[in-house]
């Protein structure tokens, strides 16, 4: 989340009680998970497995728990606790709210759009030209809708991504969402769909992407231009749809793929690794292609003759002895 004004790491570390290593004078502009950084981001490490990636990363600050060499230009923030004090700063820079109307007066609405009756358009919204929201539809804090965008009734975007620290007797505390939705022109949104927000960045629908009825989209899920995706299809966070996919009925996706570009999965399948596309077809779970997965069905499906085949030729053999 790219934060409403800069602040130097010392400023940071006052707000949260930290003790400083490296440089103090350093601008945080950003506050971001370690999946998601940039120059001027603070971020947070408090798991061994990910520190070259955090220390090594473009990242300009970083909350650790324990006292370690910084390289130039950074600075590490020393505190107990890097999650809690992470989760304590996105909570200080987008507080929860709670909408007491059908429509907040921070929202924005475009010439045009069609608001419906049980709609609900939440703080900081920005709705453009054209749109129609349909009833009962809630568009919660933040969210970004283009021109000419319809959503249909019951959907819900921007709801806090499910993303839980693991603690370390196990229990779960939840992120504090941050993200955005922003869903760009010429867009449709069916009835009864879920997008989530991201947790730090945005969750994102490209340009004329065209969405069923009771699909969820998890957070951080970046979907390209033009895609078409079928009811009861599941997208876990994170996870890359690049432009001209086609998704068919009640397709599960794992966290953090990439879709290539002109993918087409068929339904039913389950997609648990990065695919290629350029038009080519997916069936199964694990996904595999589609022609080959077809000729091992039928294969399969003349098993049952081939073995009284077989059988009949062993009995001939054992007569003739």
């Amino acid at each position: 989340m790219k934060l409403e004004q800069s602040y130097t790491v010392a400023q940071i570390a006052e707000l949260i009680g930290a003790k400083v290593i490296g440089d103090s004078s350093v601008l945080i502009t950003h506050l971001n998970e370690i999946h998601k950084v940039c120059k001027g981001s603070l971020i947070f490490l408090d798991n061994e497995k990910y520190a070259s990636q955090a220390i090594y990363s473009s990242a300009s600050a970083i909350l650790v728990n324990k006292e370690m060499e910084c390289p130039a230009n950074k600075a590490l923030l020393l505190v107990e606790n890097p999650f809690e004090k992470y989760n304590d700063l996105a909570l200080m820079f987008r507080p929860k709210s709670f909408l007491q109307g059908q429509i907040s007066p921070t929202a924005q609405l475009g010439e045009g759009t069609v608001i419906a009756y049980g709609a609900i358009i939440g703080n900081h919204v920005k709705i453009g030209k054209r749109c129609v929201i349909h009833a009962n539809t809630v568009i919660l804090d933040y969210t970004v809708i283009g021109d000419d965008v319809e959503i249909y009734p019951n959907t819900t975007l921007g709801s806090d991504a499910f993303y839980y620290h693991v603690n370390p007797d196990k229990s779960y505390d939840p992120w504090h969402s941050i993200g955005r939705v922003v869903v760009e022109d010429q867009v449709r949104i069916g009835a009864g769909c879920t997008i989530d927000r991201g947790v730090s960045g945005d969750t994102v629908i490209g340009l004329g992407t065209k969405i069923d009825n009771q699909v969820h989209v998890g957070h951080g899920v970046v979907i390209g231009k033009h895609c078409l995706i079928a009811a009861q299809t599941g997208i876990a966070g994170k996870t890359t749809i690049q432009d001209y996919v086609t998704i068919y009925g009640q397709v599960g996706i794992s966290k953090g793929l990439v879709i290539g570009e002109g993918a087409i999965i068929f339904a039913q399948t389950g997609v648990s690794k990065s695919i290629p596309g350029g038009g080519k077809k997916y069936l199964g779970s694990p996904a595999a292609d589609a022609i080959q997965t077809f000729k091992e069905l039928a294969a399969i499906r003349r098993l049952p003759e081939m073995m009284k085949k077989w059988d009949k030729m062993i009995d001939q053999s054992e007569d003739k002895e």
